[in-house]
């Protein structure tokens, strides 16, 4: 038995973590890899496996069950609706789309042709996240005041330079909104979310930006953003990708009988009771088990990551990140690891997720007022 057979489209970078994947569920007779496609060449790959320039010539050549989709933001709608409209499911990888016309477009595709598109907020299928969210709903936790997330990480010189669209918030007039808040950090958005029961589009009443940047970038690497939820839960955002260390980020719950830490990354859960470790479904085992049985739902359904595309589309209408000035910036190796880090980032994040606050609220030396979007 070799199982439903998958193709990955997408293999260097993340992608080869894609590959390994459907090679493991293949050793033990869950899948099939019959082909990758990438215009980069191909290395390391499993004996048989046809290798194409592009998807469409995949599509033609090979009959394929799941196609997994790990390529640059902007090519994300046309390669799952090309996916999709050729009868097979999709694993899209993060952020789907970028903007939410490109969201409501693809979700048009999926009604259009029943397929299933997973999306690969692999945090969505933690124990430890859905753990979490049980409590919040199950008033455990108390009132909730709100919930905030922080990320604290490094990002070197290479980051930058690994594609021609790292770092944009365009490229060739198409919208690609990479950033700390979209892209790099962006599981901690979609959990936060997920925690509050918000993760329809419908379900976000109001996001604030305010987006900064120490690199000489187009996209943001320093950056708060408030979301207010259907339920009136405040969602506080806190990231950069200029910390002096890099650190796991975390998603914190604040209510009025406890605290919660989701560590999302390890599958971690602190709470009064102590720290647990979770267990976490693998994304492609879950989609290929909806395929056999429709009654077992997907951890991450399109449908499902609208309220995050909500604050993709707030980025993306934002105004263009504001330079942090040199003078708030230590600059650190040479060459591709040359990074800067941003004074005292750490506290100003830790205040702005203990405040539910703004950078500009709290006075961070950087700051200006936010960009609303309702």
């Amino acid at each position: 038995m070799t199982g439903p057979r998958v193709a990955v489209v997408g293999i260097h970078g993340h992608g080869a973590s894609h590959v390994r994947n459907v090679a493991r569920l293949a050793a033990a007779g869950q899948a099939e890899l019959v082909a990758v496609a990438d215009p980069q060449p191909a290395t390391e790959l499993p004996p048989d496996v046809q290798v194409f320039g592009g998807l469409d010539e995949l599509l033609a050549a090979t009959e394929v069950d799941v196609v997994i989709i790990s390529t640059p933001i902007q090519t994300h709608v046309p390669l799952a609706t090309l996916a999709m409209r050729a009868g097979v499911d999709v694993l899209l990888e993060k952020p789907p789309t970028a903007s939410l016309a490109e969201f409501e477009q693809l979700s048009a595709v999926v009604a259009e042709t029943g397929r299933a598109c997973q999306v690969g907020f692999q945090a969505q299928a933690s124990q430890a996240t859905l753990t979490l969210a049980g409590m919040v709903a199950d008033g455990r936790l108390g009132e909730i005041r709100g919930i905030s997330a922080v990320g604290k990480w490094v990002r070197k010189a290479r980051y930058f330079q690994r594609a021609r669209w790292a770092g944009h918030r365009t490229l060739d007039g198409v919208a690609v909104v990479d950033g700390a808040v979209t892209n790099p950090l962006a599981h901690a958005t979609a959990a936060a979310l997920l925690l509050d029961g918000s993760t329809g589009a419908d379900d976000v009443r109001s996001v604030e930006t305010e987006l900064y940047r120490a690199n000489a970038i187009e996209s943001d690497d320093t950056s708060t953003v408030r979301i207010v939820t259907g339920r009136g839960t405040t969602i506080l955002i806190a990231v950069t990708l200029c910390a002096a260390e890099h650190l796991e980020p975390a998603v914190i719950v604040h209510g009025s009988q406890g605290r919660a830490v989701l560590r999302y990354a390890s599958d971690t859960l602190e709470t009064s009771a102590g720290t647990t470790k979770y267990e976490r479904a693998d994304l492609l085992e879950n989609l290929l088990a909806h395929r056999a049985d429709p009654a077992v739902p997907l951890y991450c359904p399109l449908e499902a990551t609208g309220g995050f595309t909500r604050v993709v589309e707030a980025v993306r209408t934002a105004k263009d990140p504001a330079e942090i000035p040199a003078g708030l910036i230590r600059w650190e190796d040479e060459e591709l690891e040359r990074h800067p880090v941003v004074l005292n980032v750490e506290q100003w994040i830790d205040r702005a997720s203990d405040e539910l606050a703004l950078f500009s609220e709290l006075g961070a030396p950087w700051s200006i007022p936010a960009t609303r979007e309702n």
